[in-house]
């Protein structure tokens, strides 16, 4: 695909972040830097895309068999493209916004070429002919992708493990999880081995692992990017009302470049539908509304999630924001998340799939929720809450996930409360964006979760990065540098 100079140029100036980009320093760091700067290196000749991806090479030969984050390296024609991209820059053509850029993709993504497994002994050796058309956005925008990413089997777990590749620790601290199902795709972008991944979310799976990991990871609006992935068998059209594909990275700015990229209709949609993404509503803190809540008794945080996300809204506070604490008026807490685990469940247990009446009992649900948020968008930009009630744990690979517990300085907690405080996005197909908001008093990552009005993407990624101009933003783990 060949973009022209100036629109190449326009997208790497997305406006909501113009601004925060002239701010950035001018050298450009090739362990931790951003993809959109990494694209500025590798145009302005800064870094080759062959040196830069044989760096990540490098730092994955020497980070990755303490972390493990890949199912699949692809060196050699990761190695190949990247020349190829150093050709064509010399002959003064721009592949993309990624032209060159070393990009890792999670394993539940068909990639043309490369072995895609979606964690599962049973797609050992499965290598597709075809990219799945977000991956293939991804790549027509110039990206070199250097491998495929760890996750659970069939991308059905809080953690990232499975017989296939084995388990992928946290940078922070190896003897915990770095979250699921897109861990292994945080992991890496934290220890500095990529600067993008495709990540895929029904269950938390970009927001929690971009938690665990202190990156930053956006769940995009339902069908903004298309949604095809490495279905398991006896898959169902459930996850259709549920799931999407959406970008990691460890900046703001790359999330929104990930959107401008990925999004919009594929296949026959493309007849009849045309899309872009809408700006962010505003331009500063003090142009947003938002609402908040930090705690509740649906889903009690640990007081060191409480802790970092109230200093939180202090530093928005001090910043000018606009801001309401509290839940909207006339929320369902307990009825609208019994909606989504019956939808969830349909989606990830097939055979267990409810009734008819059941189901169309929480599909009337979900078009309440989402009725519910957007009239709360009306007169509001935003909504913050935390992401889980827990940071990082323990690894836990008990068989049963619904007998596993989560242990707390206030005692054991039930698993499968880490859905409680994602669903709302999910349930009601809101966009949400995490950003790391500090660390806890034992140095793990600890992010914010910002839900956003329905298709306005933009809008949460760009308080994200008004957030983390006050919070610090990304910090590399230590002894990755």
């Amino acid at each position: 695909m060949l973009i022209p100079r100036r629109r190449f140029l326009s997208t790497l100036s997305l406006a909501p972040f113009a601004g925060l980009a002239a701010r950035a320093s001018a050298s450009f760091d090739p362990d931790f830097g951003s993809a959109t700067d990494a694209a500025r290196a590798i145009r302005t000749g800064t870094i080759s895309s062959r040196e830069l991806t044989e760096h990540v090479f490098g730092r994955i030969r020497k980070y990755n068999t303490r972390i493990n984050a890949f199912v699949t390296l692809a060196e050699e024609q990761a190695i190949a493209r990247a020349r190829a991209a150093d050709d064509a820059l010399a002959q003064g053509k721009l592949w993309g916004p990624m032209h060159g850029v070393p990009v890792v993709m999670k394993d539940d993504k068909d990639t043309a070429g490369i072995r895609s497994t979606c964690g599962s002994k049973m797609y050992a050796n499965r290598v597709p002919k075809e990219n799945a058309p977000a991956v293939q956005r991804i790549l027509d925008a110039g990206a070199i992708l250097v491998g495929k990413t760890n996750l659970p089997e069939w991308a059905s777990d809080f953690q990232s493990y499975n017989e296939l590749a084995g388990t992928t620790n946290n940078p922070w601290n190896l003897e915990r999880t770095p979250g699921g199902s897109t861990g292994g795709g945080a992991a890496a972008l934290a220890a500095g081995m990529g600067f993008f991944e495709l990540g895929s979310d029904i269950g938390g799976s970009i927001r929690t692992p971009s938690h665990f990991c202190g990156v930053f990871g956006h769940k995009s609006t339902l069908d903004v990017v298309p949604n095809d992935f490495i279905n398991p068998p006896n898959a169902n059209p459930a996850p259709e009302l549920l799931s999407v594909n959406g970008p990691l990275a460890r900046s703001a700015q790359d999330l929104l470049l990930g959107m401008e990229v990925a999004g919009g209709p594929a296949g026959v949609h493309r007849i009849a539908y045309s899309w872009k993404l809408p700006p962010a509503r505003g331009s500063r803190l003090r142009d947003y509304r938002i609402g908040y809540v930090l705690d509740d008794p649906f889903c009690p945080v640990t007081p060191q999630v409480r802790q970092v996300l109230e200093k939180t809204i202090d530093a928005l506070s001090k910043a000018g924001a606009r801001l309401e604490q509290g839940w909207p008026a006339g929320i369902k807490l307990a009825e609208w998340y019994g909606g989504y685990v019956t939808m969830l469940l349909a989606a990830v247990m097939p055979t267990d799939a409810s009734t008819h009446r059941a189901w169309g009992a929480a599909v009337g649900l979900q078009r309440e929720a989402r009725r519910f948020w957007a009239g709360y968008f009306r007169d509001h930009d935003a909504f913050l809450m935390p992401v889980d009630f827990v940071t990082a744990f323990p690894h836990d690979h008990s068989p049963n996930l619904q007998e596993r517990k989560i242990a707390t300085s206030a005692g054991p907690r039930e698993y499968l409360d880490m859905l409680k405080w994602i669903f709302h996005a999910t349930f009601s197909g809101n966009p949400a964006t995490v950003c790391p908001a500090g660390r806890t008093t034992e140095g793990l990552p600890c992010g914010i979760q910002i839900l956003g009005p329905y298709l306005e993407d933009a809008t949460p990624i760009d308080i994200a990065g008004r957030i983390a101009e006050l919070t610090g933003g990304f910090v590399a783990p230590p002894g990755y540098g």
